[in-house]
């Protein structure tokens, strides 16, 4: 009888979890994005979020929640109920924070599970026009030959665009010299001035100044070539190779959130993703959709934070 009782038990919640699945969502959902409006991560899902929206039959919010490197708004979602109802989408700080702060108010790799890796988009080295090298290979012989003299920018310490420079250093054994900003876009504006020699950025923010040659780009990182600047090699094309320092986009929920709900989210975001007219348009901005599985989202985390600690210890970055 105690054995039945148990069965019986156990059967009652196995099907009030698939219930819960085949329910889901009967409300709106809380997307919070720990950036401000108008950043990379933002552009991205609300390019994405009109049409997931629909899909699902419920709205979701967008919620910002800017500051602390993303950490306070990724804290949100990691002591959020997990019921699928709030979830985080975030950039590569996700991956990198782990190795900048000893002491983050969570655990990422225990705290989270991924939903989908939405996307990832190449940082592009541009430096200014004064710079006489007009390839990677040239530019590398020159901070050779003059060690310590060239420097560049970057939106602040800890900032992909730190990481990537840093990253840069570590594969070409060059020294360079890293000056941060409080922000990007103080950075490119002191760099077009030629307050400063070299930067990595997105495609999206030096575009136009490359087309009217305030910019000269030399190299992007990546596989292969970007549709949005086809003329522009990567890095492994310029004999250099490891400097896989692009951008990436993933969609979080809390740990225990149910796989069933799990998989719910991410059918539903790896659909708009792969639209035609979606797909396009991302593509156009610079994007390469990825849209994962969550297992593999998981496991992909996972070797970026252990690949990022590495590489943030050999140059001895931190943050407080």
């Amino acid at each position: 009888m105690i054995r039945l009782l148990a069965l019986l038990v156990l059967a009652t919640l196995g099907l009030g979890g698939l219930a819960q699945a085949q329910t889901f969502p009967t409300k709106p959902i809380r997307l919070v994005v720990p950036f401000a409006p108008g950043g990379g991560t933002d552009n991205l899902v609300r390019i994405i979020v009109p049409e997931v929206s629909a899909s699902l039959g419920q709205q979701i919010n967008i919620d910002n929640k800017p500051g602390g490197g993303s950490v306070g708004g990724t804290d949100i979602v990691a002591k959020a109920p997990a019921d699928g109802y709030t979830i985080l989408a975030s950039d590569s700080a996700f991956v990198t924070n782990p190795g900048l702060m000893k002491n983050l108010p969570y655990q990422t790799l225990r705290d989270f599970t991924g939903i989908t890796m939405m996307a990832k988009a190449p940082v592009i080295l541009v430096v200014h026009p004064s710079v006489p090298a007009k390839t990677i290979s040239e530019l590398v012989a020159l901070a050779k030959a003059k060690p310590g003299t060239l420097n560049y920018a970057s939106g602040g310490n800890g900032s992909s665009t730190h990481l990537a420079g840093e990253l840069l250093k570590q594969v070409a054994g060059i020294d360079i010299v890293h000056v941060p900003y409080k922000g990007s876009g103080p950075a490119m504006n002191d760099l077009i001035a030629g307050q400063v020699q070299m930067s990595f950025s997105g495609i999206s923010s030096a575009r136009q100044y490359i087309e009217s040659g305030q910019l000269r780009v030399l190299a992007l990182t990546g596989e292969k070539r970007n549709p949005a600047l086809p003329n522009v090699p990567t890095f492994d094309e310029s004999g250099l190779r490891g400097v896989d320092a692009e951008t990436y986009w993933g969609l979080y929920a809390p740990a225990t959130t149910p796989p069933d709900v799990v998989k719910i989210l991410n059918q539903n975001f790896t659909k708009a993703l792969r639209s035609p007219q979606l797909a396009q348009r991302l593509t156009d901005l610079g994007y390469e959709t990825i849209a994962n599985a969550p297992e593999a989202h998981t496991a992909q985390v996972r070797q970026m934070i252990a690949g990022w600690i590495a590489i943030i210890d050999k140059a001895g970055i931190k943050v407080e």
